[in-house]
């Protein structure tokens, strides 16, 4: 009997932990939504794309090989064709959950991909042809970067795309570029995928120390 309460003990124990350690749902508030991509350059006539990945449901976790606690892989991704007049399509990542310098975090951008092309492969490291890089918080023409969730609730990653009637500068930077996309936006859309804490990831490296400060001069 002292046995099996024991068990039934650890059992309740190992399930408490692991509730405590499950992350909270993303906060009510969607702090980063009204300046996200998709809000500021609006489709003509709100014309809609249906877009999809292979590696999540919409609105469910996106998995720890697609984050940048695990390999950091592109999920793959797809959508449905754009209006007759498109010329490229344009695709913005960003946390609305995660606001720097007042803005959701800019995780990856791409541009001037073709108006043939419905999809990108998971796993894509290099844009297809024609296609480019743009920025994201890290600088220009930056390739793939995954979710890394700090602690607490989970955040809402957009995968936003846009059928565009025109081209774009993919080497500007991303207020330059939104400019350029505004009134050109002929369909979009998106899947939004929820990112949190890996618990099994190793702690990140120290920041390396500050510089000691000089020395003072003595006094004369």
């Amino acid at each position: 009997m002292k046995t099996f309460a024991y068990m039934t003990l650890a059992l309740a124990i190992g399930l408490n932990a692991g509730v405590a350690a499950a992350q909270a749902p993303p906060p009510a508030e969607e702090k980063g939504l009204p300046m996200s991509a998709l809000v500021n350059v609006p489709a003509k006539g709100g014309a809609k794309l249906t877009v999809s990945t292979p590696a999540f449901k919409a609105g469910a976790d996106i998995p720890f090989e697609n984050t940048q606690y695990q390999g950091n892989k592109f999920p793959g991704l797809e959508w449905s064709k754009g209006p007759a007049a498109t010329k490229s399509y344009a695709i913005i990542m960003q946390d609305t959950d995660g606001i720097r310098n007042n803005m959701p975090i800019l995780h990856w951008t791409m541009f001037n991909i073709p108006a043939t092309a419905t999809k990108l492969d998971a796993g894509m490291t290099a844009p297809p042809a024609g296609a480019a890089f743009g920025p994201n918080i890290r600088g220009p023409a930056q390739a793939y970067m995954g979710p890394r969730t700090p602690a607490g609730p989970k955040h809402r990653y957009h995968f936003q795309v846009f059928a565009l009637d025109t081209t774009v500068d993919a080497t500007k930077t991303y207020d330059e570029i939104l400019a350029a996309m505004k009134d050109h936006v002929l369909a979009s859309g998106e899947t939004i995928g929820l990112g949190q804490v890996d618990p099994n990831a190793p702690p990140p490296p120290p920041r390396p120390a500050a510089p000691a400060a000089p020395a003072t001069p003595p006094a004369n």
